[in-house]
C-alpha cells in the first residue's frame, strides 16, 4: 500500500506545469500509475456486477467504463486544487437509458440492490438533472461508490441528457477547446447551457415559449459563427464512423474474454482514430499499455488516449458516441419525440424571419389585416438586423402575401403557428 502522503505528493508534483522533469518525477510517476491502476480491477468488478444485477431488469440500457486519462487527472488537480487521493472519479462507469423516467426507475433499483450488497458502500448521491452542474449545463445522476477501498463514480443519464453531453464533447473536437472544462468563448459556453435547459424542458413535457426558442437559436448561430472562425472549421461535424465499430466488433468476436479493455487513440486534428488496441482485462497489462500509449501520443500534439472497458464494444458507440461522430442537432433531434421534432424544424429558419413571423402573428396580421413594411421594420422589428433578407425568405416560403402592405397567408396558418 502506498501512503496517501506519497500519492498526494505525486499529484502535486506531476500537475505542476512549471516543474522540470527529474529523478523525483520519475519515482512519482510510478506511484501515480500504481494508484490509477489500483482502480481498474474494482471498477471492472462493478461494471460486471451491474450487468449481472440488470439481467432481468427488463429495460434497455448501454453500459461502459473508463479509467480516467492521465492529462485529464492532472488538469483536474490544477483546476480544483484538490489532492490526488481525494479524486473519486478515476474509475468511472456510465449507464445510458432512454428517458429520465427510466433513469428514475434504474436509480431506485440500483439504490436498493447496492444497499443490500455488503461489498459496496454508497458514499454519496448527487442529482444534477434538475438544475444542471456549474455553468456548463451538464445533467446526470451520480453515485460515488466505495469498493475494495477505492472510490468510483457511476453516472446514469437519459438519452437526451447524454445527447447534450456528447454534443458538447464533439463540438470540443471541432472547436479545439475543452468546453466542459470551461475553455472557449463565453458565448459558446452560454449556448450549451441554454441548449441543456431547452432539452430539460422538453424532457419534462413542457413547451418552450417562442421567445425562448428564438433566443436559443440566436445564441446557436452566434456560437456556430465563433466556432466557424476556428482552425477546425468543418471537421466532421456530423459524420458518424461506423467502420471502426464494425472492426472492433469483429476483433471482439475472436476474444475469449467476456470483458475487454480497449485503448483508443483519437486525433483531434482530423477528428478520427489513428490507433486502437484491445488489452483485455488484466489490470497490470492494461495500465502498462495505457501508460505506453499516453507517453507516445501526447495531448499537446492533439492526441487523446482513452481506455474504455466493455462486455460489448458496440455499446461504446452509445456511451462514448462523440469519438465516433455525433449527428448534427437537426438530424439527431428529428429521431426523438414530437416536441423535439418541432424544435428542430423551428430552428431551421433564421432568427430574423421567426421574429417577423412572431410579430405579425402576435398582432393578428392575417389576410386583409395588413401592415406597411416600414411600420413593421421601424416600430416593431428594429432589432432584426437581417429584416429585408428575412422578409424575402418568408416571401419565398409563401408565408407573406402582398408587396406593401403585407400580411400572413391564412392558408399557411398551421405551418406558421408551428414555427412561432
Amino acid at each position: 500500500m502506498i501512503s496517501k502522503s506519497k500519492i498526494d505528493k505525486a499529484g502535486k508534483v506531476l500537475s505542476d506545469k512549471g516543474r522540470v522533469y527529474d529523478e523525483l518525477s520519475l519515482e512519482l510517476d510510478y506511484i501515480f500509475e500504481d494508484f490509477r491502476k489500483a482502480h481498474l480491477e474494482p471498477l471492472t468488478k462493478l461494471t460486471l456486477d451491474i450487468q449481472s444485477w440488470l439481467q432481468n431488469y427488463g429495460q434497455q440500457y448501454y453500459i461502459a467504463q473508463r479509467l480516467k486519462r492521465r492529462p485529464q487527472i492532472l488538469r483536474k488537480l490544477r483546476r480544483f486544487s484538490v489532492r490526488l487521493s481525494q479524486l473519486q472519479d478515476i474509475g468511472g462507469c456510465r449507464i445510458v437509458v432512454e428517458t429520465n423516467e427510466d433513469a428514475n426507475k434504474l436509480i431506485s433499483y440500483l439504490l436498493e440492490t447496492i444497499s443490500c450488497n455488503s461489498a459496496y458502500e454508497i458514499v454519496r448521491e448527487t442529482d444534477y438533472r434538475d438544475w444542471g452542474r456549474d455553468d456548463s449545463g451538464y445533467r446526470a445522476f451520480h453515485f460515488i461508490l466505495k469498493h475494495e477501498g477505492r472510490m468510483m463514480e457511476l453516472q446514469i443519464r437519459s438519452r437526451l441528457q447524454h445527447y447534450w453531453s456528447e454534443s458538447i464533447e464533439r463540438t470540443s473536437v471541432i472547436y479545439g477547446k475543452r468546453l466542459k472544462e470551461q475553455e472557449g468563448d463565453a458565448e459558446v459556453l452560454h449556448y450549451f447551457k441554454l441548449f441543456s435547459d431547452a432539452l430539460h424542458f422538453i424532457e419534462q413535457d413542457r413547451r418552450i415559449t417562442s421567445e425562448k426558442e428564438i433566443e436559443l437559436q440566436r445564441h446557436r448561430e452566434l456560437a456556430e459563427a465563433i466556432i466557424g472562425q476556428s482552425t477546425r472549421r468543418g471537421v466532421l461535424s456530423s459524420y458518424v464512423n461506423e467502420n471502426i465499430i464494425k472492426t472492433l466488433t469483429e476483433v471482439e468476436k475472436g476474444s475469449e474474454s467476456e470483458f475487454n479493455n480497449w485503448i483508443l487513440v483519437f486525433d483531434w486534428r482530423d477528428g478520427n482514430f489513428c490507433l486502437w488496441d484491445v488489452v483485455k482485462r488484466h489490470a497490470d497489462e492494461a495500465v502498462e499499455a495505457y501508460q505506453k500509449y499516453e507517453s507516445q501520443y501526447l495531448e499537446e500534439d492533439k492526441y487523446e488516449v482513452v481506455m474504455i472497458g466493455s462486455s460489448d464494444i458496440s455499446s461504446v458507440k452509445h456511451t462514448h458516441s462523440h469519438y465516433f461522430g455525433i449527428e448534427h442537432h437537426s438530424n439527431a433531434l428529428e429521431e426523438m419525440e414530437n416536441a423535439i421534432i418541432g424544435l428542430s424544424a423551428r430552428m431551421s429558419m433564421d432568427v430574423g424571419a421567426r421574429r417577423i413571423l412572431s410579430t405579425l402573428n402576435r398582432q393578428g396580421r392575417w389576410g386583409k389585416k395588413n401592415i406597411k413594411v416600414d411600420t413593421l421594420k421601424n416600430h416593431f422589428c428594429q432589432n432584426v438586423a437581417t429584416f429585408h433578407d428575412s422578409l424575402e425568405l418568408l416571401r419565398g416560403r409563401g408565408f407573406i402575401i402582398g408587396d406593401d402592405p403585407i400580411s400572413l397567408d391564412i392558408k399557411k396558418n398551421r405551418e406558421i403557428r408551428d414555427l412561432v
